[in-house]
Parts: structure tokens; C-alpha cells; sequence
């Protein structure tokens, strides 16, 4: 490949709308025919962790794969400095000879490789992306020509690859979304660049410890209501979306994300809390219970609700809502536990 048609073919996986490992496969072809090498394995990597899993490679078996994919080797790939110089390295570069690397001396060298060169991968917001790395039977450095191509690569190959740019364009697709943040499986939160942040999306709020548990338990798409914390009167709600990661990689579990000043047709804090308790399945007096009011109360709340929700039945009333998002879930039984 000659010219600028190298680039040119980034450019448009960057802007892809393929699914990512699609991304990945396209990267990693064009790399074949543009800076060869035996091998290469291009990873993503877990922001809470740094646990990396791979998304594509070329050249290696199935055993070597499943190895790189191991956390012992995100540790290796800290150590020589990979996720913080920005610049291509050669494995012969580092100050720890490649026999003494465990990854190298039980997987890499029995697979036949002796060179290898490593480039940190970062989006244009500077997050940490995850690495390439070609790999080579040769102890020869690699040539400065292939340093160079893979540098110049690495900003594109990035922003092909970064899933958080995937989530940001499914996150666009709902209607006023102003904030959001991304749920990671090991339990913890990272933002979503190119969305604000808000103040019920903080990692023990319950409204993230309701998304969790939606997506926990296979559900790919949820929508309800939840108190606006701006709002000194208590009268406004935001409206909390939340939908599960439909690609790799696997360590990203969904995203939550905020609607402010939504339309709750009508509906009173205290209806909007009745209507949570009904599309969970909760009896009249058990509602009663729940917001420690009496049940005729509770009745006079599901009578107002039917009304403007249009609806002849509870039961007709509770799958509309739910179909809406607009209705205030129960707060969750285990932060309730913590905090009384």
C-alpha cells in the first residue's frame, strides 16, 4: 500500500457504524498489508481495571489468545510502561530482558516469537484505549519505517476501537439526553465522554444501583422516573434510561443515561411513587405499607393515576407506565438497609 491510502482506509473504520469487532478485524487487516508483521493482537482495555481483552488478531493460535487475555498480563503491560508512553516500543527496548517476561519466556517465545513492538492506544479525550502489538520471529528491530506508520496509525486505530464512541452513538439516539455514564461489570462507573455528568448518576446513587440490577438480571432496555435533586420543590423528575452494552467488549455492562424536565402527564410525586410500587407488583396494602400511609390514601392515589394515565385497570396502567418510564421504581431494598 502506497500514498495515503492507508490512512485513508482508518479514516473510514473510524467512522464506521459496524459493529466493533468488525472495526477490529478491519484494522487489523489493513495493518497486514500496511506495516507486516508474523503476528499482531490488538486489545481493549477495562477502565477500571486495566484487565485488557482481545478484540482481534492475526497470526496466533487459539492457546496464545486466551493467554494474552489474562490479567497477569495487563500487569506486564503496565510494567514496561505500554498505557503511558504514546510512542511505538520494542519489547528488546525494555530495560527487562524478553526471557525474564513471564508472558514472554511461557507463551511467546515457545510460540516462536522473539521481537515484538508495542503501541498504547488513546482516544481523542486522551482516555486509555487499549494496545496493539505486531509481533516478529526476528530479533532485528523493527524498522523505522514501521515506527512510524504505527504511530501515525495509533490515534485512528483508537478512535475505531473505542467502545465508549459506540455508546455515545446509541446514547444520541434518545430523545433530550443530557448525561450519562457508563456501568462497568466489576461494579464501578466510568463517564460517557461527550455527555455532561449529574449529580444521580454518582456510583452509590440508586438510581445506578437500579440500572445495575436491570441489566444484572438480562434486561436490555429500561426507562423510569427519579426525583431531580435540583429541585427544591420536589415536583420535578428526570427521566433515567437504561440499556445494556449490545458489543464487546465484555467488562462494559450498559450505560445509564438522564433526560431532564420530562413530561410525567400529570402525575404528583406521590402518584409517580404509587405507580413504581404497582409496576412491581405490589398490592394496595402493601404500598400502604411501603410509603406508611393508609390504604384508603393508596386508593385515592390509584384512582387519580387511572384517570390520567387513561387506563381502566391497575394492571393496564402498570404496563403503560412501564412502557413509558414514567413512573418512580422503589428504592432500592439494599441501600435502604445501608442508610436506615
Amino acid at each position: 500500500m502506497q500514498g495515503d491510502r492507508p490512512v485513508a482506509e482508518l479514516m473510514e473504520v473510524a467512522a464506521s457504524t459496524a459493529p466493533l469487532l468488525e472495526r477490529a478485524q478491519r484494522v487489523v487487516e489493513g495493518l497486514e498489508r500496511w506495516a507486516p508483521s508474523e503476528a499482531a493482537w490488538l486489545a481493549l482495555t477495562d477502565p477500571g481495571s486495566n484487565v485488557y481483552q482481545g478484540v482481534s488478531s492475526a497470526g496466533l493460535d487459539q492457546a496464545v489468545t486466551e493467554y494474552l487475555d489474562r490479567p497477569a498480563v495487563a500487569k506486564e503491560i503496565e510494567m514496561a510502561g505500554y498505557s503511558r508512553n504514546r510512542s511505538p516500543v520494542s519489547v528488546r527496548e525494555l530495560p527487562i530482558p524478553v526471557e525474564e517476561l513471564p508472558t514472554w519466556a511461557e507463551c511467546l517465545i515457545p510460540a516462536g516469537f522473539k521481537n515484538g513492538l508495542g503501541v498504547p492506544l488513546f482516544d481523542p479525550g486522551g482516555q486509555h484505549v487499549g494496545i496493539l502489538s505486531l509481533l516478529s520471529c526476528s530479533e532485528q528491530p523493527p524498522s523505522s519505517v514501521t515506527r512510524t506508520r504505527i504511530e501515525q496509525a495509533a490515534p485512528l486505530i483508537a478512535r475505531a476501537l473505542s467502545p465508549m464512541r459506540s455508546l455515545l452513538a446509541t446514547a444520541r439516539i434518545v430523545q433530550g439526553v443530557t448525561a450519562g455514564v457508563v456501568l462497568l461489570r466489576d461494579g464501578t462507573t466510568c463517564p460517557l465522554q461527550g455527555l455532561d455528568d449529574h449529580a444521580l448518576l454518582d456510583a452509590h446513587s440508586p438510581v445506578v444501583e437500579i440500572a445495575r440490577g436491570a441489566l444484572l438480571r438480562g434486561q436490555v432496555y429500561r426507562s423510569f422516573m427519579w426525583p431531580a435533586p435540583t429541585d427544591r420543590a420536589g415536583a420535578g423528575h428526570a427521566r433515567l434510561t437504561v440499556m445494556a452494552a449490545n458489543e464487546p467488549p465484555s467488562f462494559i455492562l450498559g450505560m445509564v443515561l438522564v433526560t431532564p424536565d420530562v413530561n410525567h402527564r400529570g402525575l404528583t410525586p406521590r402518584e409517580l411513587e404509587v405507580l413504581g410500587l404497582l409496576v412491581d407488583g405490589r398490592s394496595n396494602q402493601q404500598i400502604a405499607k411501603a410509603l406508611v400511609v393508609a390504604p384508603r390514601t393508596v386508593a385515592a392515589h390509584v384512582e387519580h393515576l387511572l384517570e390520567k394515565l387513561e387506563s381502566p385497570t391497575r394492571t393496564l396502567a402498570a404496563v403503560r407506565a412501564e412502557r413509558e418510564g414514567c413512573y418512580v421504581p422503589p428504592f432500592p431494598t439494599r441501600l435502604r438497609a445501608r442508610s436506615g
